[in-house]
């Protein structure tokens, strides 16, 4: 016992009667001062008194425990834990030992929030990569292209993921999105991608169906090459907008084509795969917003808005 008092442990001592013998430490929402007869009632309130009661009455023989929880205020938890000792002299005696449980059941709390955001986040991006499996099988003529499309996407997708949990899920910096989307495919010529405006905080949704844009953007700028014969370097600018009450993200994609490029060029033979559906279709509807996406000989331009405080989970 002394032991315990000396590490301040929260100590009652109480007859078979229930009579206050000794009392020490209580935690500071209980520690009143000048209690001429002290009991359960007069410390804890009759509330917690009441449930004390029913425990104790139960202990009518040495070795008996039990234990109670009480929640004071909105975040502070004490567990009373009361046990029959046999003393030496007096007979029977209920010793009662208060433990402040309250970080404990805080992160408790915190951990089974986390599970639940997990199992949140994993049913999203499930969703995401059915999606995917489906649109691309959609448009690819053989089972080649279709896993060859589909590892890209996958691993867009995961690139994406990695810098979201780094962040511990709030998110990802659009700049460090676009510098990750690019380094894979282009990792002798990243300075050839220049991104400038406002590096927003994007909510993990957007940040998962923005990532999964650049990245057909940018196999799409490696694939036809025109980039880096003619030298010009594409431009992206974010800027953030305020309207009606809402902050919007306005993101633009430029590209300059080779006018010596020999590919077909028109806006209907070249959008005529999955790309441009991700591109106009699911990711501005994924992010409530709207694109703009419009081919022509002289270049590629890609415009998005959405609303930032809009931009799903």
């Amino acid at each position: 016992m002394p032991a315990l008092i000396d590490l301040g442990a929260s100590i009652i001592i109480q007859n078979k009667a229930l009579d206050y013998l000794y009392f020490a430490n209580l935690p500071e929402v209980w520690a009143l001062e000048d209690i001429l007869s002290p009991s359960d009632a007069a410390l804890f309130g009759d509330e917690v008194a009441a449930k004390l009661l029913i425990l104790k009455q139960g202990m009518a023989e040495s070795g008996k425990k039990g234990h109670i929880e009480v929640t004071v205020g909105s975040d502070q938890i004490f567990e009373f834990r009361v046990q029959a000792v046999e003393f030496q002299s007096g007979g029977l005696h209920l010793v009662t030992t208060i433990i402040d449980r309250s970080e404990e059941r805080h992160r408790e709390r915190l951990l089974r929030a986390l599970l639940r955001e997990v199992s949140h986040r994993s049913k999203n991006l499930l969703a995401i990569i059915q999606s995917i499996a489906l649109q691309t099988a959609r448009y690819s003529g053989s089972l080649d292209l279709f896993l060859h499309k589909f590892r890209g996407r996958l691993y867009s997708l995961s690139q994406s993921q990695d810098l979201i949990t780094d962040s511990s899920w709030r998110g990802a910096y659009l700049f460090d999105l676009v510098r990750q989307q690019t380094e894979k495919y282009m990792p002798d010529n990243r300075h050839m991608v220049k991104i400038s405006g406002d590096n927003v905080l994007l909510s993990p949704n957007a940040s998962l169906h923005l990532g999964l844009a650049l990245h057909e953007l940018v196999v799409n700028a490696v694939s036809h090459g025109s980039m880096l014969r003619n030298g010009k370097p594409i431009n992206i600018t974010s800027t953030r907008v305020n309207a009606d009450g809402h902050d919007y993200l306005e993101l633009s994609w430029d590209e300059t084509l080779s006018g010596s490029d020999d590919r077909d060029a028109s806006e209907e033979g070249l959008k005529a795969h999955f790309g441009s559906t991700v591109l106009e279709r699911v990711v501005p509807a994924s992010v409530n917003g709207k694109a703009q996406y419009v081919i022509s000989s002289r270049g590629i331009s890609y415009k998005l808005r959405f609303p930032l405080d809009h931009g799903g989970e």
